[in-house]
């Protein structure tokens, strides 16, 4: 029997897989496409977290696709309400009947003979193993393990009689009500956690080995709710869209450009919030704003159940876990019934599939991102990655829309093999995520390389890639387009000129 054969094979039904098939069936006209998702529903991260109060750490503005308007009043959206707005996407488009899932990708090999991937999976309920082939291969797996989240090596963890909880396996039916819980962390995760479990729990704390930037945003966007009284769905979005990704960019800048002013800036309102009696060295980070990524709180709710007592916050190191609960390196006890390990994730790249080009296997954390979506010799191949700085959908977009581009140009030209060569190029210790967070740091091997100069570097700037991924030149001499039969090695016209201005740049 001959194994089912697409265009486009897209790894993935989450915010990234959806979106990018939604602007395929928009923008390349005709293509076949099939989505492979291991899960039993479309949502992938808002599919998978389900722990209390799940929501969007990135306005829905920014967060939401650029061809569909998020209509909620939600500045920060719950995952169910993202799960719906995905699910919504893919039905609009006519996405969901090409999604198959339950399916785990396992491996994916580039054949240069014929010009296509063969992509092996198995059913995880029944073991069955099937097959595809594609013209072109698009990973929007994201870059975590889905199976287990970063947990460190607790001393005396055995010694807890209590529950203890990774967010990324939160059991369905957990009791915490008159519970005394503890929270290790200070991210997204910890600081969504605390206000969410705080009403039922008899107590939370929030333990953390250092704090994070806080800042607080309005749940409901006010400008908004006035325009819509007036204006269309469409109209309110792509003004708030505009707006917001201005908003980021701006912030961000001025925290690389005046870190000490915008400290002062985020610190001073955290201590408008908490009052003057307040210790602000649990809002107080050793580190710059954005250094690692800024946090939000919509309405200041975290600092709401901290003021109220509610919660609170300890900022120590654990020594061991004992009987019941935490003993601190300060000595400290902290009397626990739950304790929720919101400690980070462990990256993984496509899936943890196993990739290989013409059967020899691919180190992914050797090669280099050419724009921050295509992998270097890695043929018809595309990873789809969002911003560590802004939303992540805003550069799912480009990325998504840059593949069209490319396709489309295959198309025209008749060209059936393109891959980014970076021949003369070489690639330096920066992963395409140079962001100083913990579970960055942890996965640095594993993450494609930038090299010294454009297009081998990801500037995570919306404003900048906008124009290179949606307007710029395909044929770039970078890029290398081969027709059927023709050699694997051939070069496109300005190949040599363009390696050769890429190390003059570096030196």
């Amino acid at each position: 029997m001959n194994n089912p054969h697409v265009d486009v094979l897209i790894i993935g039904a989450g915010l990234s897989g959806i979106g990018a098939a939604c602007h395929i069936k928009q923008n390349c006209k005709g293509k076949s496409i099939k989505i492979l998702e291991r899960r039993k529903a479309i949502g992938g991260t808002w599919d998978l977290f389900r722990y209390p109060g799940i929501r969007s750490d990135s306005d829905m503005f920014t967060l939401g696709y650029s061809f569909k308007p998020w209509k909620g009043e939600k500045v920060l959206a719950n995952g169910q309400e993202i799960r719906e707005y995905v699910t919504e996407a893919a039905k609009e488009h006519n996405v969901t009947r090409d999604i198959q899932f339950g399916l785990k990708v396992t491996a994916a090999n580039w054949d240069s003979e014929a010009n296509q991937w063969t992509v092996e999976g198995v059913i995880e309920e029944t073991g069955e193993k099937q097959v595809f082939t594609s013209n072109f291969l698009l990973g929007c797996t994201g870059y975590y393990n889905y199976d287990k989240g970063y947990s460190p090596e607790f001393p005396g963890i055995k010694n807890f009689k209590g529950t203890v909880v990774h967010p990324q396996q939160w059991p369905e039916n957990l009791d915490y009500a008159g519970k005394r819980v503890v929270v290790i962390g200070s991210g997204a995760t910890a600081i969504t956690l605390v206000p969410a479990m705080a009403d039922t729990a008899s107590h939370v704390t929030m333990l953390q080995r250092s704090p994070t930037y806080i800042a607080s945003i309005p749940s409901v966007d006010p400008v908004s709710v006035v325009l819509k009284k007036f204006m269309p769905d469409t109209w309110v979005y792509n003004i708030g869209r505009a707006r917001n990704i201005g908003l980021q960019r701006l912030i961000f800048k001025l925290s690389k450009q005046r870190p000490q002013a915008i400290k002062r800036l985020l610190l001073g309102a955290t201590r408008a919030r908490m009052g003057k009696d307040f210790d602000m060295k649990h809002f107080t980070p050793s580190y710059n704003p954005w250094d690692q990524r800024l946090c939000v709180v919509p309405d200041g709710d975290l600092f709401k159940v901290l003021k109220k007592g509610k919660a609170d916050i300890v900022t120590d190191h654990i020594d061991t876990f004992v009987s019941n609960g935490i003993k601190l390196k300060s000595g400290q006890v902290l009397e626990a019934d739950i304790i929720i390990t919101a400690t980070g994730l462990d990256l993984q790249i496509l899936g943890g599939l196993t990739a290989t080009v013409d059967g020899t296997p691919v180190n992914v954390g050797e090669v280099m991102s050419y724009k921050g979506v295509m992998m270097s010799s890695i043929p018809n191949f595309a990873m789809v990655f969002g911003y560590t700085n802004a939303s992540w959908t805003l550069k799912a977009d480009l990325a998504a829309e840059f593949v069209c581009r490319v396709i489309n140009h295959m198309d025209k030209h008749g060209y059936t093999r393109v891959v980014p060569n970076a021949e003369g190029v070489e690639a330096d210790d920066t992963p395409m995520f140079d962001l100083e967070a913990g579970y960055m740091k942890r996965a640095a091997d594993r993450l494609p390389k930038q090299g010294p100069a454009a297009p081998w570097t990801v500037v995570n700037n919306y404003l900048a890639d906008r124009p290179v991924l949606k307007k710029g030149k395909i044929e770039d001499g970078v890029l290398e387009f081969a027709k059927a039969g023709a050699a694997a090695g051939k070069k496109s016209s300005g190949r040599k000129a363009a390696a050769k201005q890429a190390t003059k740049q570096a030196a």
